[in-house]
């Protein structure tokens, strides 16, 4: 059963454009050039998933028609990745608990941030609820018949977890990876991997380093995600990327 992924968003933690920016690219009209916080939406036969759920994951939904949520993998806290957990609510009064799976300093984060969620005790009677499942690093699961993968990074200091399915991996918000970890991920079909801009930064990888990991994975495909208005326009900077490798843009849609 092949795997479909539409790519919600491939922005920053700012979004592209970025509020009050006179930036060149913030003022482009190629729609490929507006790009919402990072999410990508999987599907497969009777199974849809969605990777992180940030502030516009409301507008995602809508724009992407989907009535069916079976669950959110996390990769982290930071809230461009998680701050729109409050709008499950939709999911959650038609299906019930909202499967989602995190690491366990991810879910102590969400359970302090959105207590209302989480506490059992005086719940308000809008407030939708989940099903916690813990992700560990050298543990796969199991989602509706596909076997997932968690691969580790750091993102500056901290541990984020990336996601193998089948020959598809996702990562974002990398800058660096252990060795044993990227021998996961090798040779797979289709990559998706952050690259930030062109300068470094402390936390992300910028575009000659994700260039770089593209080449020690030496996947089919590569995609880059979690891009800024200071990588450029999409169409000048996707020109100079090697042949297998493509900048991802909003409501792009692709199989593995």
């Amino acid at each position: 059963m092949s795997l479909k992924i539409t790519f919600l968003g491939t922005g920053t933690s700012q979004g592209v454009p970025v509020i009050g920016s006179k930036h060149p690219v913030c003022l482009s009209a190629d729609s490929r050039d507006k790009r919402l916080r990072v999410s990508v939406l999987l599907t497969w036969e009777n199974a849809s998933y969605v990777i992180d759920c940030g502030p516009d994951f409301r507008q995602q939904m809508i724009t992407n028609n989907v009535t069916v949520l079976d669950g959110i993998l996390f990769t982290h806290e930071h809230s461009d990745h998680t701050a729109g957990i409050d709008d499950i609510r939709p999911f959650f009064f038609k299906q019930g608990d909202i499967p989602i799976y995190a690491d366990k300093r991810v879910i102590k984060a969400l359970k302090k941030r959105f207590d209302y969620i989480f506490s059992k005790k005086n719940r308000y009677p809008g407030a939708p609820t989940v099903a916690i499942n813990r992700v560990k690093k050298n543990t796969a699961f199991n989602l509706k018949g596909k076997s997932v993968v968690p691969v580790q990074a750091l993102h500056n200091n901290l541990k984020v977890f990336g996601y193998r399915i089948d020959d598809f991996t996702y990562l974002t918000d990398v800058k660096t990876m252990k060795p044993e970890q990227i021998e996961k991920i090798k040779g797979c079909k289709v990559l998706v991997v952050n690259a930030l801009r062109t300068e470094a930064h402390q936390s992300h990888f910028n575009l000659e380093e994700a260039l770089n990991f593209v080449a020690q994975v030496r996947p089919g495909k590569a995609y880059f995600t979690h891009i800024s208005h200071l990588l450029g326009f999409h169409e000048e900077v996707e020109k100079s990327l090697p042949d297998n490798v493509y900048l991802a843009y909003d409501n792009l849609t692709i199989e593995v």
